[in-house]
């Protein structure tokens, strides 16, 4: 790809974005707005992959890469950067991060990498901000899942973990346990809410323990849902049945059979 084709696109997004001409719905957007759709483009390429189907991967690697070029020019009309400052502030720290590349320090594997990318990660953010927790630095605006599974990362870091996965395992039935006390009190919506993502946060610890990563283990369980819930309404549709309108019964039977279809 030349370099021509990229200011094409900058072209086409000034276009967008022009109050003379542009387009309405691209004018009427912000930071805020957009931010949703560069998280959906995102997991657009993520499931892209696991399909392995590489012609929807270059679709979806373009859309995000709109994405970027979409907040880079509403940067430059507020004054704040431009494109140019964001391949530039990426060019830096690549070359900042791998000094076992572009400088001196040794790096035999992996873990040396990963080791030495956080120590400069520490080191940068204590330059930022005055948190010193080793918490800090952790996007708020991260999917939440995606959020516990950095916030328990860093705490392991420190030593605060559970002593193995049976402990895990343990801690989960406990919460679960908790949920199931709080629906028998009556369950207040808030109570709830606390308990249930009690659960949902040792259940990803216990994913990590487990070396899953969940994102990915949770997109097979919907892969896995929808493909059994369709295979229901095939078969219900075969039998001249209106879905909708079975039994829970009827419905679990068919679930039984799309499962052993498999």
């Amino acid at each position: 790809m030349s370099a021509s084709r990229i200011e094409e696109l900058l072209s086409i997004m000034v276009r967008l974005r022009d109050p003379q001409g542009g387009c309405p719905w691209d004018l009427e957007q912000n930071f805020s707005t957009i931010a949703p759709y560069t998280i959906e483009e995102a997991y657009e390429v993520a499931d892209a992959i696991t399909r392995g189907d590489m012609a929807d991967l270059r679709d979806e690697l373009g859309d995000l890469l709109f994405q970027v070029v979409f907040h880079s020019q509403m940067a430059h009309e507020a004054g704040a950067f431009g494109f140019d400052g964001v391949v530039d502030a990426i060019c830096d720290k690549l070359i900042r991060r791998h000094p076992h590349v572009f400088g001196e320090v040794q790096a035999k594997d992996s873990q040396a990498v990963l080791a030495n990318w956080e120590a400069i990660k520490r080191s940068e953010r204590a330059e930022k901000i005055e948190d010193r927790s080793a918490l800090a630095g952790i996007g708020a605006g991260l999917p939440e899942w995606q959020r516990a599974a950095k916030l328990q990362k860093r705490a392991i870091r420190t030593g605060f973990d559970w002593a193995n996965i049976t402990e895990v395992i343990a801690k989960l039935r406990e919460e679960i346990r908790e949920v199931e006390t709080e629906l028998a009190q009556g369950g207040a919506p808030e109570r709830l809410e606390d308990e249930i993502g009690d659960v949902l946060f040792v259940a990803l610890r216990l994913a990590g323990y487990a070396k899953v990563d969940a994102g990915a283990a949770l997109r097979r369980a919907n892969a896995k849902f929808e493909r059994r819930f369709r295979a229901m309404e095939t078969f219900a549709a075969a039998d001249g049945c209106e879905f909708s309108s079975l039994s829970l019964a009827q419905m679990e039977a068919y679930w039984r059979r799309a499962k052993e279809a498999e």
